[in-house]
Parts: structure tokens; C-alpha cells; sequence
């Protein structure tokens, strides 16, 4: 079964929505689920050397697991799963890994997560399936033609990369869910379309023009909505329809993809879209409905603007609550950013944000969380990780039937320079604050500490990856003005921020901005607030970038080999080449004039 086979969008709705139904009945008794999973856990794998070694024979309730297991992450993991990996049996799970999920941590390394048939039954599908509820049931039109939604994340793989025991290594995106785990059901809006198999010869690691080669072809489709999880992609697409227009036109034209022969030309179609009085989403694809990805942290700040990119109609809904190791929420309704715990997926525990994750550290059920304040996410699964943090903050937004609703806040690291202590959160909270009492718009913020006599370090623009055969001047805006200006010899140092503006800030509005995000952190952190009045900390600055920035980076890492879906938003850049990377990107296009 497959995309545009006769009933299988019927069968795809059917599948959907039961498990929306019967994840939603199970919110009325989430201790009762919980405990379920807690004893399916330690039971199916009790005899695992994992499981010997922590008592899991002897762990009845959550006192008794929090006795056995202490908190951990990824690092405490790596070694029994480097053995499976290698493999070793019944290490951590009773049942041997099919594939591994991979993700990247935060020194940059690729995790090795370990997916089990038991896990993908009762942890995964579930919630997977029923994610997908709330956009097929509000536009049914998505499922009605395989080239109806444009798949950003889709990126199959023929020759997959192996761990030792000859497992994939991939994306959860790159993995065939019917030939790996007999789910047929489980391929993705936009997994059969003319662009899904790429038809002409790229090499696997050439993300960049796999990208391009997709576009292409999408151009000429009547696309609806658009799948990409990570909301980067979405911000990335509408600077490479202006960056490769002149080349998909011409491509049109010609009838060629990718340089080879590609069905028929089609000046038609050519002349039109080369008439277009604006090459943006909303103008290729004039009947786009709906964007499906992620809605908070960093990409908060952005999607109101970019949203109109696509359409002024256009709606973006929340992906789940989710890492590449387990699902923590997913929505089951539209509302705009938030999803409800999945009680029959984990064990699930919660710790104070503002606290520091350690073996030891104490937590709470679902059931304690308030509302309105910002959680570490620990949990554990039949999967084989167990009391892990997972290295995210989310907020609890309200509750349905007594049952957490929760929405993604940021990562769990922070920024320390004088005491601070700022999470992403309460950074992202703060721009969101400046931003509207400052009335300006942005695409894209990073921000660093700038040490005391430090000033806008000067940068040279440079073009890695290739990135000179897809560029194109048509159609790109005209940078935007000055910094707030460097830090004096012997002050303290301070936060700056690299903005991108969406429009033309007006004069004053930096300052402006500047004066309120200041107010706003140490509204946020108390810590913050107590570094500014000790003058341990200056006053922030702001830096305003070319406003495609931002994207010409993140074009840059996917020319330079990284996969799309991993080229995320970086709020906090405490690496300076990080940050010249950016400050070089606004560079390039300052000097290109563009």
C-alpha cells in the first residue's frame, strides 16, 4: 500500500484518527497508564544486563525506579548502546535494535538511538499516527493526491550508512517503516511524490542540490501543504526559490532536471512563472493551506512573518513534542503550539528548569506540574533509556481532563557569563516582548556574550560549499542598518544580539528594542536582573544583519554536507566561529549588493 493507491488515503484517515481517539481516552486515567508502562518496562526487560544490574526484577512503582535508576543523558547511556551497537545482546533491551535513530547532540556528534520493534508498536506509532490528526482532519484535501503536500524532511536513502552490526544509521525521516517494522500505512504526506524518489543521479551527500532537484519539480505541482518538522526549512525555502528561479525556469523551459532531459519542455508554464511579479511560496503555489512543523521557541519569533511568505490564509500547525529518543506530547486538536503527554508511551518525570539536571535530582509526576512554568523532560521507555534527559524545557500551557498540556520552550543549556544563567526560554520570552512593544518584525536572532572592550568583530565573506552555482541577485532585499555599537574598554561584558530584520527597522527602533529586551531578561531571570544592578553585566547590544542572514547560512552548512532537517536555529552562539559564520554570511551579501 501506498500514496495513490486505490483506498489508501481512506485507510491512512482510519488509522489516524483511531489513534488520536485512543490516545485522547487515555488522559482519563494517566496514573493508571503510567504505571501500565512502568511495569512493561522493567518486566520486558528485567533480564537485560541493564536490567540486573538496577533491580529492575524487583521495581513495582516510580519511588522504586527512582531508587534504582538515577537521572542520566545520552552520555551515561553511550556505552551499553556503543555495545549493542557493536553487537552485543541483551544489554539494554530484550530485543535487538532494527535500525538506529540518529540526532545530533550538543557537541555536534551523531547519538546512535536504538529503535526496538517493541518500541516502534507500543512507544512510536501510537503517537505518530495520531499527530498527523489534527492537519488531515482540517484539510482532507492533503491527502487527496500524492504530490499534494511538499515533503521538506523526506530524504530516503538507498545505501544507508551501518553501526558495527550492520543496523542503519538515519533519520527517523530516511527510514521505510513498511520494509523495516510492517507498517506500510506509516510513509508520510508527500513520500510518493515526483520528487520524493529523485528520478536523475545525485550524489547522497549533495543536500543542496537534492534540495534544488525538488524544488524543481515542485514548482510544476499544485502543492498544498508542506511537511518540515523543523520550521529552519520552512524559512530557508522561500530565499532558494529567489536564489535558483532563474535555473528552475529555465529548467522548465528547456525540459530538463538537473541539467539531464526530464520530460517534456514547457515554455507555457515558463513564461508564467518568470511573469510572476514576486517569486515567494504564496505566488508558486497559490492554494497552500497549511505548514506542519514546529511552532515555538526561536521559531515563535519568526513564523508570523514567514507564515505570510506562504499565503495570508495559511496556517501553521504544531509537530509533537518529540527528540529522535521519544515522544514527550502531541497535539490532538488545533491549537497553535502545545500537545497533551502520551500516557501509554513513557514513564514520564519532570524537573524545574531553573534547577541543574544531576543523578540525583528530584522530580515530579505529570500530575504536579504547574501551569505556566518551564520543566526538564525526563523519561523512560520499553525502548531501552531509561530516567533520560532528553536535554529539553517545556512549558506547561494549561491542562485537558486534569492531563499536562505541553509546548516546546528550548534546550536545556544556558548562557553564563556573570551569574545569569539564561535558558533559551526566557531569552526567546524577553525578544518576543521587545519585539512588539518595538513594533518590528524579524526573520532570524542569535545571540553570544561580548567581552569587555570588544566591539563588531570585523569578518571576511566568504562562499563555502559552493554555494556560487545556485546564486541568483534577483529578488533579494536590501540590507539593514547599524549596531548599537561595541563594548567600551574595561566594561562588563554584555549580551549583543545579531538580528535579521523581516522589514526596514525605523531609526530609534535598535535602541528601542535594546532598552525593552534588557527589561525583559531581568524580568525573566533573576539572575540577570541582579548582574545588571551589580554592573557584572553591560546592557545589551544589537547587531542588525542582511536580513537574509540567517538563511544564507543555513544554506551554506547544507552545501557543506549536513542533512536539511539537521540544520536547526541557534539561539545561543558562545563559539565565536559560530558567530563569524553568521556576521560573515550578512557580510557576503552586503557585499555582493544585494
Amino acid at each position: 500500500m501506498s500514496w495513490g493507491e486505490e483506498g489508501h488515503a481512506e485507510r491512512y484517515r482510519s488509522r489516524v484518527f483511531a489513534e488520536r481517539a485512543r490516545l485522547s481516552g487515555e488522559l482519563a486515567d494517566l496514573a493508571g497508564r503510567q504505571t501500565a508502562v512502568l511495569a512493561d518496562m522493567v518486566e520486558f526487560n528485567r533480564d537485560t544486563e541493564f536490567g540486573r544490574r538496577h533491580g529492575f526484577g524487583s521495581i513495582r512503582t516510580l519511588e522504586d525506579l527512582r531508587a534504582a535508576v538515577p537521572v542520566q543523558d545520552y552520555a551515561a547511556h553511550a556505552p551499553y548502546i556503543e555495545r549493542t551497537a557493536a553487537g552485543e545482546e541483551g544489554v539494554l533491551t530484550a530485543d535487538a535494535p532494527v535500525v538506529y535513530f540518529t540526532s545530533s547532540g550538543s557537541t555536534g556528534a551523531h547519538k546512535k538511538i536504538p529503535v526496538t520493534r517493541r518500541f516502534m508498536r507500543t512507544v512510536f506509532f501510537p503517537f505518530y499516527y495520531a499527530a498527523w490528526a489534527p492537519l488531515i482532519g482540517a484539510f482532507p484535501e492533503l491527502t487527496g493526491r500524492a504530490d499534494a503536500v511538499l515533503n521538506l524532511k523526506h530524504d530516503p536513502l538507498s545505501a544507508p550508512p551501518t553501526t558495527a552490526d550492520g543496523r542503519p544509521h538515519v533519520g527517523a525521516s530516511q527510514v521505510d517503516f513498511g520494509t523495516a517494522f510492517g507498517e506500510p500505512l506509516a510513509a508520510e504526506l508527500g513520500t510518493a511524490a515526483p520528487w520524493a524518489a529523485l528520478p536523475v543521479d545525485v550524489a547522497p551527500d549533495d543536500h543542496l542540490e537534492k534540495t534544488y532537484l525538488r524544488l524543481r519539480l515542485a514548482v510544476q505541482s499544485d502543492v498544498r501543504g508542506l511537511i518540515g518538522i523543523n520550521p529552519a526549512m520552512f524559512a530557508a525555502l522561500p530565499y532558494q526559490l529567489r536564489l535558483w528561479w532563474p535555473r528552475i525556469v529555465k529548467e522548465i523551459r528547456d525540459g530538463t532536471l538537473g541539467g539531464v532531459p526530464y520530460g517534456a519542455p514547457d515554455a507555457a508554464l515558463a513564461a508564467r512563472l518568470e511573469s510572476l511579479d514576486e517569486v515567494s511560496p504564496a505566488r508558486v503555489w497559490p492554494r497552500v493551506r497549511a505548514l506542519f512543523g514546529w511552532t515555538t521557541g526561536v521559531a515563535s519569533l519568526y513564523l508570523p512573518a514567514l507564515r505570510r511568505t506562504f499565503g495570508t490564509d495559511v496556517v501553521a500547525l504544531p509537530a509533537p513534542v518529540a527528540a529522535s529518543e521519544g515522544p514527550v506530547a502531541v497535539p490532538l486538536d488545533r491549537h497553535p503550539t502545545a500537545g497533551s503527554i502520551v500516557p501509554s508511551a513513557c514513564v514520564y518525570e519532570f524537573a524545574d528548569a531553573d534547577e541543574d539536571l544531576g543523578p540525583g535530582t528530584e522530580t515530579l509526576l505529570p500530575q504536579a506540574v504547574e501551569e505556566g512554568r518551564d520543566y526538564h523532560v525526563v523519561f523512560s521507555h520499553v525502548g531501552g533509556l531509561y530516567r533520560y534527559a532528553v536535554g529539553d524545557v517545556v512549558r506547561v500551557v494549561d491542562r485537558v481532563g486534569g492531563v499536562p498540556r505541553l509546548m516546546y520552550a528550548g534546550r536545556a543549556g544556558r548562557s553564563d557569563a556573570a551569574g545569569e544563567r539564561l535558558r533559551e526560554a526566557q531569552v526567546v520570552r524577553a525578544v518576543r516582548e521587545a519585539l512588539t512593544g518595538a513594533g518590528v518584525e524579524l526573520r532570524n536572532v542569535s545571540c553570544r556574550v561580548e567581552e569587555a572592550g570588544a566591539g563588531a568583530a570585523e569578518t571576511t565573506p566568504r562562499h563555502g560549499g559552493g554555494l556560487s552555482r545556485y546564486e541568483s541577485a534577483r529578488d533579494r532585499p536590501a540590507h539593514e542598518g547599524p549596531s548599537t555599537g561595541g563594548s567600551s574598554p574595561g566594561a562588563p561584558p554584555r549580551y549583543v544580539f545579531a538580528v535579521a530584520p523581516e522589514t526596514p527597522w525605523p531609526p530609534g527602533a535598535p535602541a528601542r528594542f535594546a532598552t525593552l529586551l534588557d527589561a525583559g531578561l531581568g524580568r525573566e531571570s533573576p539572575g540577570y536582573a541582579k548582574a545588571r544592578r551589580e554592573a557584572r553585566l553591560g546592557a545589551p547590544g544589537v547587531r542588525l544583519l542582511h536580513p537574509d542572514s540567517f538563511r544564507y547560512e543555513w544554506q551554506e552548512r547544507v552545501a557543506a554536507g549536513v542533512r536539511p532537517t539537521q540544520v536547526k536555529d541557534r539561539l545561543f552562539r558562545p563559539d565565536e566561529s559560530q558567530w563569524r559564520r553568521l556576521t560573515a554570511a550578512s557580510d557576503a551579501l552586503r557585499g555582493e549588493g544585494t
